[in-house]
C-alpha cells in the first residue's frame, strides 16, 4: 500500500476502519480476492457501483481531507447559515442548554455512544437518568405515569390517537382534533389515521357541543398553536360522558404555571420536551413525551423505566414496559413505535434537575412576563394582539403581515406569518427586553417610535388568572433539590455514567443503527450554533420546518391552524 509522505496525518479511514493492512490482506486470502477493489466488483452490482467517489456539496474531490482539516472546510459552510433569533414558535423554543449538561451528556461519549438499555444490569445510569425525565413529566402534566419519550410532539400526538381507539370501547372509527394545534400535528394526525381506517375531524372546539359521542377520543391544545389558554373542563366533561378519551398537547414550561392537564381531567398529556435544555437543531430530532393515568399502562407506546430491588435489597433500575423492539414479540405491539430520543430525554430530565422547581418557575414566570411587555407595547401601537389569557405566544392581526415579516428577517429575526397576513411571535429562555424593544421596532416602522419596555415592565406582573393558575405542587423528588451547584450536577452525572455500558469501556452487545457507529469528529458539529439554533440559511429559509411533515394536506392543516386563531 503507497504511503503520501505530504498527505494528512489524521485520515478517517486511519482511525476509524480497524482493520490493518496485514488483516486485510489475511481476508482477502481467506475469500479468494486479490485486492478490495476486486471484492467490491464481485459484490456489488455494476447497476448501483459508483467508480467516482461522491462529491460532498461545496467539497471538491480532488485529495483527501484530514479529520481537521475537513472539518474546518465544513464550519465554512455552515457559516453561509445566518443565525436569526426564532419567534416562529409552534412547538420549538429558544433554549439555554446549562453548560455542565452541554459538556457531560450532550457532547460526552459516555451518553451519546449507547443505544437502547436493552440489558438494565448494564445501563443503571442512564435508566435512572431516563426515570428523572418520566418523574419530570408525570409531575407536570399532573398524570400518575409517563413513558421514556417519543420521537417528536406531532408523532406523540398519533399515537394519543391509536391509543385512545385502544383503549374506547364499541366501534367508533372517528378522532376529534382541534384546529388550534399545531399545524404540523394536524398534518401528521391524519396521515397516521389513513392507513388505519380512522376518521380524523379537524375543527373548533365548538363543535364537541353536539355531535360528541361519535368519537373515540379527542385531541385539545393547552395552550393552542397561537398561544391562547382555552379552560377545557367542560368539554373534557362532555367527551367523558359520551364514553370518549381526551388527549391535551401542551407545554411543559407553561405547565409550571398553569393547571395540568391531569386537573382538568384529561386522559393522555402529549407535547415536546425541547425547550428543557435541547437545541432547536433545524427542528429536530427532539424528545416528545406522552403521559396517562397508571390504568393505561398497557395501552401507552415506547417504554416505562421502572424501579425494583435486586436481590441484595439494593434498588436496581429496569424496562417495566416496552412495547416494540427487536426482542420483543411484534405481533402483541401496541405501537409502531420502535425507538426512543434517549439522549435528548436524559438533557430534558437534567435541566429540570439542574434548575428544580423553582427554578423553572423562574424561567416561565419571566418568558410569560416579556410576552405581557411585547402585547402592551404592541397595543401602545395601535395593533390588535388579543387579550386572551397566554403564556409566551402572541397572534397579531394586521393587513400588513408580509411586510412586518420581511422587515423582522432584516433586523435577525424569524416571525411567523399567517395565510392571512396575522404575524405570530413566540418568546422563550433566551428572550431578552432587548429583543422584546427590537420586535418592537419591527413593527413601529411608519407608526412612529417604538414604546419603551422599560416603561412597559410593570405589566409583566399580572397574574394567571385564577382559573388557569397551577394550584398543585410538582418535583418535590429529592433528585430535583440536590443538585443545585453545577459542581453538584457534575459528580451526579459522572456517577449515573459510571453505573453505564457504553463505548468508552466496551464494545455494546446490542444495538444495531446506534450512535456508536459515529467517530467524535462528525459529532462535533451537532452543537455548532449555525446548526444547533433556529436561522435562516442562503440558501432557503427555516420556516419550511414549520410546515407539515409527512401531510397528505398540508395545506389543510394551515387553513384549519388559521381559522382556530382568528
Amino acid at each position: 500500500m503507497s504511503h503520501d509522505r505530504l498527505g494528512p496525518s489524521d485520515t478517517f479511514v486511519h482511525r476509524h476502519v480497524g482493520a490493518s493492512p496485514e488483516d486485510t490482506a489475511m481476508m482477502l486470502r481467506a475469500v479468494g480476492a486479490p485486492s478490495i477493489e476486486a471484492l467490491v466488483e464481485e459484490t456489488i452490482p455494476a447497476s448501483i457501483l459508483l467508480r467516482e467517489p461522491p462529491t460532498l456539496t461545496g467539497l471538491p474531490a480532488d485529495r483527501p481531507r484530514g479529520e481537521h482539516e475537513l472539518l474546518g472546510e465544513l464550519r465554512a459552510i455552515m457559516r453561509e447559515n445566518v443565525v436569526l433569533k426564532s419567534y416562529l414558535g409552534m412547538g420549538y423554543a429558544g433554549t439555554i442548554t446549562p453548560p455542565v449538561i452541554l459538556r457531560s451528556v450532550l457532547e460526552n461519549p459516555g451518553f451519546y455512544t449507547q443505544y437502547t438499555p436493552y440489558q438494565a444490569e448494564i445501563a443503571q445510569g442512564r435508566l435512572e437518568a431516563l426515570l428523572n425525565f418520566q418523574t419530570m413529566v408525570a409531575d407536570l402534566t399532573g398524570m400518575t405515569l409517563a413513558n421514556a419519550s417519543l420521537l417528536d410532539e406531532a408523532t406523540a400526538a398519533a399515537e394519543a390517537m391509536t391509543m385512545c381507539h385502544r383503549i374506547a370501547k364499541g366501534d367508533r372509527k372517528a378522532f376529534f382534533v382541534a384546529d388550534d394545534c399545531h399545524p404540523q400535528t394536524l398534518a401528521v394526525v391524519a396521515t397516521r389515521a389513513e392507513p388505519l381506517g380512522l376518521e380524523v375531524v379537524i375543527g373548533p372546539v365548538s363543535m364537541l357541543e353536539s355531535g360528541v359521542d361519535r368519537f373515540f377520543g379527542v385531541l385539545l391544545s393547552y395552550p393552542t398553536t397561537c398561544g391562547r389558554l382555552v379552560d377545557h373542563r367542560a368539554t373534557i366533561g362532555r367527551v367523558h360522558a359520551a364514553g370518549g378519551l381526551v388527549a391535551v398537547a401542551t407545554d411543559l414550561l407553561a405547565l409550571t404555571l398553569i393547571a395540568s392537564p391531569g386537573e382538568l381531567g384529561a386522559d393522555i398529556a402529549i407535547g415536546s420536551s425541547q425547550r428543557f435544555g435541547v437545541p432547536l437543531g433545524y427542528g429536530g430530532p427532539h424528545a416528545a413525551f406522552l403521559a396517562t393515568d397508571e390504568k393505561h399502562s398497557r395501552f401507552i407506546p415506547g417504554r416505562i423505566i421502572g424501579v425494583s430491588k435486586d436481590v441484595h435489597g439494593k434498588r436496581a433500575m429496569r424496562l417495566a414496559l416496552q412495547t416494540r423492539e427487536q426482542h420483543i414479540r411484534r405481533d402483541r405491539a401496541t405501537s409502531n413505535i420502535c425507538t426512543a430520543q434517549v439522549l435528548l430525554a436524559i438533557v430534558a430530565g437534567m435541566y429540570a434537575v439542574y434548575h428544580g422547581p423553582d427554578g423553572l418557575r423562574r424561567i416561565a414566570e419571566r418568558v410569560r412576563g416579556l410576552t405581557l411587555v411585547l402585547r402592551g407595547g404592541l397595543a401602545k401601537l395601535g395593533f390588535d394582539a388579543g387579550d386572551a389569557p397566554l403564556f409566551d405566544t402572541l397572534r397579531v392581526r394586521t393587513a400588513d403581515g408580509a411586510a412586518i415579516v420581511a422587515r423582522g428577517e432584516r433586523a435577525g429575526m424569524n416571525l411567523r406569518l399567517y395565510p392571512d397576513g396575522s404575524v405570530g411571535a413566540s418568546l422563550d429562555e433566551t428572550t431578552t427586553l432587548a429583543d422584546v424593544q427590537a420586535i418592537l421596532a419591527v413593527f413601529a416602522d411608519g407608526k412612529g417610535p417604538a414604546p419603551s419596555v422599560d416603561a412597559l415592565r410593570p405589566l409583566a406582573d399580572e397574574a394567571v388568572p385564577e382559573a388557569f393558575a397551577r394550584s398543585t405542587k410538582y418535583l418535590e423528588h429529592d433528585v430535583f433539590h440536590a443538585y443545585r451547584s453545577e459542581t453538584e450536577l457534575l459528580r451526579y452525572l459522572n456517577r449515573l455514567q459510571a453505573r453505564d455500558l457504553s463505548l468508552t469501556t466496551s464494545m455494546i452487545p446490542l444495538g444495531s443503527c446506534t450512535m456508536k457507529l459515529n467517530a467524535t469528529s462528525e459529532m462535533i458539529p451537532v452543537t455548532w450554533g449555525e446548526i444547533a439554533s433556529s436561522r435562516t440559511s442562503r440558501r432557503g429559509s427555516p420556516r419550511s420546518r414549520a410546515s407539515p411533515r409527512r401531510a397528505s394536506s398540508p395545506t389543510r392543516a394551515h387553513r384549519a391552524s388559521t381559522r382556530a386563531c382568528s
